[in-house]
Order: structure tokens, then sequence, then C-alpha cells
């Protein structure tokens, strides 16, 4: 069939067998042959509970060597990959297995605790899968048809219950081939994986590696310095980032400099402040904005470092085989942002009612608000569910929030809505400080200089963080559960 091909790290250990595939913080790698055989192992000893091809498996895993030697395992035995997020609880979890009808569970023994607490027939700690036998009845594959499902990954359900993410191989292919037309290969490149990959865009990173032959620097959880040192120290050439990790990383950067061999950060979850961008050009630290969803296998929309300072707020233009149109403009031009390329999913898992509502005449509708404008880029003005409507006239939080931003000595701003019986709703804003000196009525008298009346937030709450997911995206329904609770 036209849609095969070799496997990919087969094919890649084949072509690049000493090349290192994975370097862990310890200074130990794992090269792509070294990667290809540990995989292939482990998939005959997950062969020997029975797993054939189109069975479910989940994998509960903190950043580890370990998850993605099994990923790819289990891509050897054609099973799909259900991807769980190491943060949620029993009960959640619970229901993404069951929903995705998980044959097994393959879990680091961290999560041991968690794992008992959860109902289902067979399940695996990495130490037990280790000091399993090895099936010698099972066939591995030797090709991938790029129309098969690979993973499962389940949206952050910050809106009603989670629904599952199927992935094909195309799917993941096509991300990481688009991704490389736009910001280039070099043979010098190495991706610091930090984000976390149960998370499509942690994944990514790693399907990329296979895919371009390219050494990862793995990571298992965030650390301002160690990043930095990484990147100084370690020929880190490329990072995928968001905001909040961004603006750390500068902070702490200071007044040194990363290496010119530093080729740049790709930032996704929501756009970049100005001031934000223009710290980092004075740092010459290129920075790749970025719009993507788990719905389109990561990004999809990517705006080029030399235009982030001339198209502020803009998450850029679509990849090369991607496709952007916006869907009932309003006056202003804004509406909904419609997307259609070969990265994009094929729908959700067991979900038919959803997946009808997910596409209309082939184009997915991401549920985000948006605008081109006259050159062809994307501006993400906010969540449609997010839209704060007042007195009839639409508000959108992150406009206030880019405004908030510009107050000397606030480090995060999130911006819901809050019922209103005069006006149905109003703005309210979550500050983050660093100092105690800056008061309510500072913000708020700044706002009154800066915004039409009706967007000036009506009650400012000062926090010591704001709530985030896995990812760092902020969780504005906590936010907005917590003006429920202080009625």
């Amino acid at each position: 069939m036209n849609d095969m091909m070799p496997h990919w790290l087969t094919q890649q250990a084949f072509l690049s067998p000493n090349v290192t595939a994975i370097e862990l913080e310890n200074g130990n790698q794992i090269t792509f042959s070294e990667l290809k055989q540990r995989s292939q192992e482990m998939a005959y000893q997950i062969a020997t509970y029975g797993i054939h091809e189109g069975d479910h498996v989940a994998i509960l895993s903190k950043n580890d060597p370990k998850m993605i030697i099994t990923i790819h395992a289990l891509s050897y035995l054609g099973a799909t990959v259900v991807l769980l997020n190491t943060r949620l609880t029993p009960s959640e979890l619970q229901y993404q297995i069951n929903d995705a009808n998980v044959s097994l569970l393959i879990y680091h023994d961290d999560f041991n605790d968690k794992v008992k607490q959860l109902f289902i027939k067979d399940s695996l700690s990495f130490v037990e899968l280790k000091s399993l036998s090895m099936s010698t009845e099972v066939t591995l594959k030797k090709e991938i048809r790029l129309s098969d499902p690979f993973t499962i990954i389940y949206t952050s359900g910050t809106t009603g219950f989670p629904k599952g993410v199927i992935h094909t191989y195309g799917n993941h292919w096509w991300s990481a081939i688009s991704s490389a037309l736009n910001i280039g290969l070099s043979k010098t490149d190495k991706w610091l994986a930090v984000l976390p990959f149960f998370h499509v865009g942690g994944l990514s990173i790693f399907l990329k590696s296979v895919i371009y032959g390219m050494p990862v620097y793995l990571m298992e959880k965030f650390n301002v310095s160690k990043v930095n040192q990484a990147i100084v120290e370690n020929q880190v050439t490329m990072i995928s980032v968001v905001t909040v990790m961004l603006q750390r990383l500068m902070e702490q950067l200071g007044d040194n400099r990363y290496p010119d061999t530093f080729r740049g950060m790709l930032l996704g979850g929501g756009p970049a402040s100005k001031q934000l961008l223009e710290q980092a050009k004075q740092k010459n630290i290129p920075v790749f904005q970025s719009y993507g969803m788990t719905e389109t296998s990561s990004q999809i929309v990517t705006l080029s470092a030399h235009d982030a300072l001339r198209k502020i707020g803009s998450s850029g233009k679509p990849l090369l085989p991607a496709q952007i149109k916006i869907h009932r403009e309003t006056s202003d031009g804004i509406g909904e942002i419609y997307v259609k390329g070969p990265m994009v999913t094929n729908g959700y898992y067991n979900n038919d009612k959803a997946n009808e509502e997910l596409f209309e005449h082939g184009w997915l509708k991401t549920g985000d608000l948006g605008r081109i404008d006259k050159e062809g880029f994307l501006y993400v003005v906010d969540r449609r569910n997010d839209l704060i409507i007042s007195g009839g006239e639409n508000i959108y939080p992150t406009e206030i929030e880019h405004v908030l931003e510009r107050i000397s000595h606030i480090r995060e701003v999130a911006v819901v809505g809050k019922k209103d019986d005069t006006w149905g709703e109003v703005p309210v804003a979550y500050v983050v400080c660093d100092t105690e000196t800056l008061t309510e009525d500072n913000i708020i008298d700044y706002a009154k200089r800066h915004l039409a009346s009706y967007k000036v937030p009506k009650q400012i709450i000062f926090l010591d963080e704001l709530p985030r997911n896995a990812s760092n995206k902020i969780l504005r329904h906590e936010l907005k559960a917590l003006l429920q609770a202080k009625k």
C-alpha cells in the first residue's frame, strides 16, 4: 500500500546506528541502535501478556527514558498507546482507562500507590516488566502504515469530560515533517525535552528524534538553572517551552547569553507579551511562537523568529501542509478558527457525538476565537468558552491580560468572567506580583487609562501562583470556581 513505510526506529537505527538518540542528565547516552534493541526486547516482554495488534495499552509515567522505550515497543506490536496524565486523580485516570478500553496498564514504579486505587485487570510496573521473559511467538512490525492509529491522548478536560484524541502514525509523521520544513534542520541539532511526555508537545520531540535522526536531551522536570546550563554547556539547540518557562529562563539567565549554536525556543500554550519578546530579542534568543492543540498533533501554525516583534501577539502562518480559516467573522474580523491538514486527527475515540460536532466539511472546529490579518498571520484572541460577554459587548481576556502585564512587578495575569446581575458578566483579574506595594487601586487605575470602561476588571485578586495543568496552561475553570467559592 502507498501509505506503508519502514518502521521509523528500525530505519533510523540502520541509517545512524551509533548516533545518540537520547542523552540523560547524568551524561549517559542511548544510541539509535540501542534504543531499537531495548524497544524490541520490551515488545517481546509485553507480548507475554497477550497484547496484540489493535489492543490499547496505557502508560502512566513521569519523564523517563523507559517511557519512550515502551512507546516504541508498543509500536512494534501494533498496539495503540494511551498516554495518561500523571497529575490526574485515580478517579480521573479510571475514567480514561475505561473510556479507552485499555487492556494493560504499564506504569512507573513511583505511581504504585495511585495504581493500587485503580480497577484494571492487568497492570505492570517498569520493574516488573523488566523481569519478564520474552515471547518467542510474536512477530514484530517491520513496517508502519501511516493510516493506523498510534496514540490516544486525552484533552485536558478543562470543560466537560476529557475526550481521547486518536493520532495516526501519519498525523505524527506530518507534524514532524511540517516542523522541519518550517524551522529547518541542522546536523548539530539537539532538542531539550522537558514538557510532559504524556502531552503531545512532549511526545512529538521524541518522534521528531527518530524521524530526523536527532538527539534529545531528556529532563525529568523543569528546573530553570538546569535548563539554562544544558543550553549553555550541553550543546542544546532547540527547546519547547510555554510562556511562563520562557519568562523564568530569561530571568535566571540575567546578563548572560546563550551560545550562538542555540537556534531558539518553540513557544506554545498561548502568546507572549510584547515586553517578554523584546527581552528575548535583546538577549538574541529566537522565539518561534506557535498555535496548536492535541487534535492537531502539536503545532499547526508557527511564527518565524524574524517576525516575532513585527507581528506581536500573532501565532504566525500555517505550516506548509496545513490550512486555516476564520468562520463567521464578526465586524472586527474575529470568528472561530478552523484548521485542516494531514497532522489533524480524524476524531475522538469512542465518541460519535463529539466527532459529529468536531468537523464541518473536512475542517476541524478548534473552539478558539481568532482573526487573520491582511498578510495571512493568525491572531488567537481567546478560547470561545473563555469569552466574556458584558452588556452585549464581547470581552477577550487576553486583551486585558496583555495590558496588565505591562505593569511593573506583575509577573502573571489571568482574567475570567464573573456573573453579574446587571451586565451578565464582568471581568475579574487574578494577579501574581513580586511586591506587596502594588494595590488593587493601582492596577485598576492603570487599566482605566488603557482600556475601555467595560473591559476594566471589576476586581483584582492576588495569588501566590496561578493554577496550571501539566503543560503549564492556566486553568481558568479553577479560577472561576474560586470566584464561586468566594460568594
